[in-house]
């Protein structure tokens, strides 16, 4: 069995833990009793936090609406099409009309750079977190 170290994806907390797998394919988890965080103790969404790996739901891809359809699309495609429409946005109804919510299921980082992009890119304030909620 296959031991490789992660952090958990449900909130901005940092626990540790170590996704188990066997051949191709995520079995379990075990907390990492070293985290200073959670020291080998996890929450209930922390256990669980394999499930969505190999679920046949799970989007892999863009998708992007054409013709009133949903069609896959590179990444490159989907973030250009995006960054135009905010753009559009911005410029006809102004940088208020825009907001921006953050997720706790990314690092601090990530949140932190989310909110450079809306205040530096987009002029905006308009930026919340769902934590906050």
């Amino acid at each position: 069995m296959k031991r490789t170290r992660n952090v958990c994806p449900f909130c901005g907390c940092g626990c540790g833990f170590y996704l188990l797998s066997e051949q191709d394919r995520v079995v379990g988890i075990d907390p990492s009793p070293t985290n200073p965080v959670n020291k080998g103790m996890l929450c209930v969404k922390g256990w669980n936090a394999h499930e969505f790996i190999h679920s046949p739901e799970r989007l892999t891809k863009p998708l992007i609406r054409k013709h009133g359809e949903l069609v896959e699309a590179s990444w490159d495609e989907a973030l250009k099409l995006v960054s135009q429409k905010l753009m559009e946005i911005k410029k006809k109804f102004g940088p208020r009309s825009l907001a921006f919510l953050c997720s706790a299921k990314v690092s601090n980082e990530e949140n932190y750079l989310l909110m450079k992009l809306a205040r530096a890119v987009f002029k905006t304030n308009n930026v919340d977190h769902c934590a906050r909620l």
